[in-house]
């Protein structure tokens, strides 16, 4: 098995398809399917089952590809951190976190961040799934959980509150709830998705009704970013961080007497970066910025 077939193997598991895999390597299909065969012939085994709507791997595939992807994860791990400057920091960091957290928090100040450290670029990459950091899909993640891999490097942040919030123009129309009861009366704007951003995200659906019921919602969306739009733009009301609202300084924070649940956001990174220059620059720019100190 020499590296050039296995890498080859990997960009075709990884893609499902011998064209896809020739786009990312930047070679023909046809010298990509070659390569495949050639490396099925050499292990005398199948890697792929092949079907009119692209590949599967096989068994023997699978696992295959579960070695190439460590190997090569802990290669690039080894490269990042042999080319890293040993004066200051520099290189690519790739940084992963929530949509909404990273759309109304992160990206508006990462200006600040890059102006500090023009050695070090900055890959963001937005999925409210956790992305395997020990498998390098990204360097460092700022979650809203805890980590619950055991071999992370975890830091605490900040815990971020679930205000809620509706419109100026809703509650001029359909007035201003006094007490958690009252929700049931009016229409919630509610997280709708298999990975919620943030936990207790739909905490209002719960919020003092008996334990077998749940309020609707009067509109259901997978991004907290949208579930700010909609509440500000009077759909109903809401419970998001103030991270997502900030962006709509009209909006009316209600029912503040009471108690809301919290977010607890956590840097976290494989320990491989405990060393990493461009690691502690980045983890310390964010408790700067959160603590206001820029």
């Amino acid at each position: 098995m020499d590296w050039d077939k296995l890498r080859i193997f990997h960009a075709v598991a990884e893609a499902g398809s011998f064209t896809h895999a020739g786009d990312v390597l930047n070679l023909s299909q046809s010298a990509v399917s070659r390569q495949i065969s050639a490396l099925e012939e050499a292990l005398q085994v199948p890697l792929f089952h092949r079907h009119a709507r692209g590949l599967i791997l096989t068994e023997q595939g699978e696992t295959l590809n579960q070695t190439v992807r460590e190997v090569f994860s802990k290669l690039a791990m080894t490269q990042s951190l042999l080319t890293e400057s040993k004066e200051k920091a520099a290189g690519r960091l790739r940084v992963t976190t929530t949509t909404g957290f990273g759309t109304c928090w992160l990206t508006p100040r990462l200006h600040r961040f890059v102006d500090a450290n023009p050695d070090i670029s900055i890959t963001l990459i937005l999925e409210d799934n956790d992305l395997d950091l020990g498998m390098r899909e990204a360097d460092v993640a700022v979650r809203m959980h805890p980590p619950r891999q055991p071999d992370l490097v975890q830091r605490h942040l900040a815990d971020f509150p679930l205000p809620i919030y509706a419109s100026p123009g809703y509650l001029e129309e359909f007035g201003t709830p006094a007490t958690l009861d009252d929700l049931s009366s009016h229409k919630l704007v509610l997280f709708g998705g298999y990975h919620p951003p943030v936990p207790h995200i739909n905490w209002l659906a719960e919020a003092g009704v008996p334990a077998d019921e749940k309020r609707p919602a009067r509109i259901e969306v997978n991004s907290l970013p949208a579930m700010a739009e909609a509440i500000a733009s009077g759909v109903g009301i809401g419970s998001i961080p103030a991270y997502a609202a900030v962006l709509h300084p009209h909006l009316v924070k209600i029912l503040s007497d009471v108690t809301v649940p919290t977010v607890d956001a956590y840097f976290v990174y494989p320990e491989e970066l405990r060393t990493s220059k461009r690691v502690a620059v980045f983890r310390d720019f964010l408790l700067a910025e959160i603590n206001g100190r820029h």
